[in-house]
């Protein structure tokens, strides 16, 4: 399996296990820089993860117009910049169109291709030619195996820089079913594998104008996750979820996290022979 380098340490077999967190959706400037300072904080404490920090700029796909989408590109990706210089750690957001990747490429670390849009070509091929990380998740309408041609298509940029993750899979109307079996299936194809622990509790559609969730199981999916191998975890988190402006419902509480992060970690190190010095920033 290769291993992807991610600003001062790697991803992948035997390395450091990494977590992408932060809320889905950048709310403002200073929710954003009091929630990176906040996660900072949280796994400064816990040696042996090395942490990315994740938030949208635009939420495109939301079950209804009236929906928060966030601050959109210009705005979002200057405060994502703040953040990354700031503290010092690497950044994550989607990417949606070619243009946005060209931009966002610019700024972010690793540029996530959503679910919905994992077939789209033209995305695919832009995001590589940046030079980013390029996370790719998993549509839930297709089968781990099918994602070889997502691989492909970034390859063919001459990016080899590529993380693949799982984030569930649609299971009837407004459910989904996690399939462990997708995580070796996918490390096949020579990448490291993230597991999407939120979105894979999410229940789409599911309020009608906006998706529910069934947060109580994240614990369970990541630390099943980690015990089927994957080499990083997707967990949006938040400091109040109750009052957040993207699924409420599904993501982790900040408070919760270093508890699940010490449960996992334990996991992680005894499925993998040796774990590296971790880099959690400032």
């Amino acid at each position: 399996m290769k291993k992807v380098k991610v600003k001062d340490f790697f991803i992948g077999s035997n390395e450091s296990l990494a977590v992408m967190s932060g809320p889905c959706v950048i709310e403002s400037e200073l929710h954003a820089l009091q929630c990176a300072q906040s996660l900072c904080e949280i796994f400064r404490d816990l040696p042996g993860i090395n942490f990315i920090y994740k938030s949208s700029y635009d939420k495109a796909n939301r079950s209804a117009n009236a929906s928060f989408r966030g601050p959109g590109i210009r705005l979002g990706l200057k405060i994502l910049q703040q953040v990354r210089e700031e503290f010092n750690i690497p950044v994550l957001t989607d990417v949606h169109s070619p243009e946005e990747a060209i931009l966002a490429g610019e700024v972010c670390d690793i540029l996530q291709i959503p679910a919905f849009l994992c077939r789209q070509t033209d995305l695919l091929l832009a995001a590589g030619r940046t030079g980013a990380v390029i996370n790719i998740k998993k549509g839930q309408f297709m089968a781990p195996w099918d994602m070889e041609n997502a691989v492909d298509k970034v390859l063919s940029t001459g990016n080899e820089k590529i993380i693949l993750t799982d984030r569930g899979t649609s299971f009837g109307y407004n459910n989904l079913v996690s399939d462990m079996r997708a995580i070796p299936i996918m490390q096949k194809f020579g990448f490291p594998v993230c597991f999407d622990a939120s979105h894979s509790v999410q229940l789409p559609g599911g309020h009608g104008s906006s998706s529910g969730g069934q947060r109580e199981f994240i614990p369970t999916l990541a630390k099943a996750a980690i015990a089927s191998g994957c080499n990083c975890l997707f967990i949006e988190s938040h400091p109040d979820p109750a009052h957040a402006k993207s699924d409420k419902d599904s993501v982790f509480p900040f408070a919760q996290l270093p508890q699940l992060m010490r449960e996992v970690l334990q996991i992680y190190q005894v499925v993998n022979t040796c774990t590296v010095e971790s880099h959690t920033g400032a």
